[in-house]
Parts: structure tokens; C-alpha cells; sequence
């Protein structure tokens, strides 16, 4: 197996050269690395990572923590993290968690052990003070889309508030005024934000909030269906849905079907994410679309700037977009049959 010390009798320069070569710490002319790059090359040269952990203290690897990798919003996110990282010569490490609690103590465990240099986190459950004790006790951790509450640590969001608002709004001028809402687990953050955005285009419309319009429990589609056939059922229906996932749209979705009642000539929809499945149902679903690339590419440059040392914002938001497609028309006429 060839050694730094052979790369750099082959390209004609020292070990010390080579090595601030690859770990981008010096700027050579472009002769000389081309000389390395062709030693490497021809001698077919592999680090040594054990021995390079050793030396400097860190591993070149992060960690990315997400509830579940099959889900579109998050393999999407995932994707454009470990292409960044790859862009900055780092390995990733993936784990999915199914939240499960055990399973995301174990991920910052293995940070802690040094395993990784630092973790990008997301959690889809509201936390009981474990994770944030946890989470207080390890350096270089960042969180993504969801809060955990009561750590300092940097946070990489969207306008989850001003999102539901613009997705309510459009409902709204569209003539509802009967609008049902189906949200996530209560105690976190994009539940919460979403709906008081929900809220607050409501109010500022002088339209009620009513109780029996109102669903929340889960992110899973079945849960939306069964709380929109009991919208259904309701002596006066909603005319407008708005799901603050695109998963309990489609959940939505399965529901009227079920009822043969049509989208949006019956019923007018609107999702928050906009996954590539929304635009492929009939109609295709009008939602609000999260940045979800730069979620993942933006997490990993906070990362790496906290790992740097560099000063960084402790809370970072990006703008989200209203998409509009063909299932939002006017409110119908008559009862629902």
C-alpha cells in the first residue's frame, strides 16, 4: 500500500506538502498539483483515516439524523446534504430513526464518541427533555425543520407561520370561508407555527375558527382520512381543506374518493410541502413548496461553519412559495352527496 511519503517522492515535493494538499490547507501552482494528483493517481494512494483521526482529532465525518429516509421531504433533504458534504471532502453517516427515541439517543451518543465531528438533527416528535439534556452536553449539533426546545444550539427553519397564512389566504379569496385545517403531532414547532398561521389569516378575514373543523394528531394519511370523513359528516361540511402536510393531503385525498366527491368542484385542497407526487394527483395539488434542497445543503454549511469556528446565526429561516395548481376553485353550491 503506497504511503504519503511515496506520493511525494513521485511528485517531487515533501510528505508535509502533500498532506496540506489534500486537506486543502495550502494553494500550489497548478503544476505542482498536478504532479500530486498524478502520484496519487499512479500509486493509487488511499489516506490513512485511522491515522489521520489520530493526528488531528476530527474524522472528516458527519452525522445526519432524519425520522425517516423513505419519506420524499426527507430523502430529498438527505440527498442534497451528502452532496454538499462530498463537495467538502466529508463522509456522511445516516441514520434513520423511525422516531424512535432509543434511536436518537444512539446517533448523539455516537457523536459524543467522537464517531463523527458533528450532527445534523431532525426529530419529528415532540422531545420530553431527554434529547434537549442530551443535546446540552455535545458540541457541534445543528437542527433542521424541527425545534427541540431548550437547547442553544443553531436552527435552520422555514416560514412555516407566514407559509400557512399565504395557503389560508388563497382559500379565502377564493371565496371559503368554511375552511378545515388537518395538522401534525401537537408540541412541535411546524405544528404549531403552521396553524397559528392558519389562525391568523382567519381572524384577519373575520372568519371563525371552528373547533369541529380542526384535526390534529399525526403527519400519517391515515389520519387525515379519517378526520375528513368526519368532516363529511358534519351537519354544515367545510367547502376547503387546508392540510399542513402534503401527506395528510393525500390522506385528504383518499377520503373524497372514497365519497365521490370531486376536487375542487366539491371540495378545494391545499398541501404544504409540495412533493413531486402532489403534482401528479388529479387535480394536481396546489401547496405550499419548502426549499427542501437548500434545507439540506444550507445545514451542512452551518455545520461545517460551526466546526470551523466561524460565527454563525443562531436561527436561520428560508422563504417557502404558494404553487398554484388545479385543486383550489370556488366554493360549491348545494350539499354534499
Amino acid at each position: 500500500m503506497a504511503t504519503i511519503h511515496d506520493v511525494a517522492q513521485d511528485a517531487g515535493v515533501s510528505p508535509t506538502t502533500v498532506s496540506r494538499y489534500l486537506n486543502n490547507r495550502i494553494e500550489l501552482p497548478a503544476t505542482t498539483s498536478a504532479r500530486i494528483d498524478a502520484a496519487i493517481l499512479k500509486l493509487d494512494y488511499r489516506p490513512n483515516l485511522l491515522a489521520k483521526r489520530l493526528s488531528t482529532g476530527k474524522s472528516e465525518a458527519v452525522g445526519l439524523v432524519t425520522p425517516e429516509i423513505r419519506e420524499p421531504f426527507f430523502a430529498e433533504l438527505a440527498s442534497a446534504f451528502e452532496d454538499e458534504a462530498d463537495r467538502h471532502g466529508y463522509t456522511v453517516f445516516m441514520s434513520s430513526t423511525r422516531s424512535n427515541r432509543d434511536r436518537e439517543i444512539a446517533c448523539l451518543e455516537r457523536l459524543h464518541d467522537r464517531h463523527v465531528d458533528g450532527l445534523l438533527m431532525m426529530t419529528n416528535t415532540p422531545d420530553d427533555g431527554t434529547l434537549a439534556k442530551l443535546i446540552g452536553t455535545r458540541r457541534n449539533v445543528v437542527l433542521v425543520d424541527e425545534d427541540i426546545p431548550g437547547v442553544n444550539v443553531p436552527r435552520l427553519f422555514v416560514e412555516n407561520e407566514q407559509g400557512a397564512h399565504a395557503a389560508t389566504r388563497h382559500l379565502i379569496e377564493a371565496g371559503h370561508s368554511r375552511i378545515a385545517y388537518l395538522g401534525g403531532p401537537r408540541g412541535l414547532l411546524t405544528v404549531g407555527e403552521r396553524q397559528a398561521g392558519f389562525t391568523r389569516a382567519m381572524t384577519e378575514a373575520g372568519l371563525t375558527v371552528r373547533p369541529d373543523y380542526l384535526a390534529l394528531g399525526s403527519f400519517a394519511p391515515d389520519m387525515a382520512r379519517a378526520a375528513t370523513m368526519r368532516f363529511l359528516e358534519l351537519d354544515e361540511p367545510p367547502t376547503a381543506i387546508f392540510a399542513s402536510s402534503d401527506y395528510l393531503a393525500i390522506g385528504a385525498v383518499t377520503a373524497l374518493r372514497d365519497r365521490s366527491i370531486g376536487i375542487p368542484t366539491q371540495m378545494s385542497l391545499i398541501g404544504f410541502d409540495d412533493m413531486p407526487l402532489g403534482a401528479l394527483l388529479t387535480p394536481p395539488l396546489t401547496a405550499i413548496r419548502q426549499p427542501v434542497e437548500a434545507l439540506g445543503r444550507q445545514g451542512f454549511q452551518l455545520l461545517l461553519a460551526l466546526l470551523n469556528g466561524e460565527p454563525i446565526p443562531m436561527l436561520t429561516r428560508l422563504p417557502v412559495e404558494l404553487i398554484r395548481r388545479q385543486s383550489v376553485g370556488t366554493p360549491r353550491t348545494g350539499t354534499l352527496q
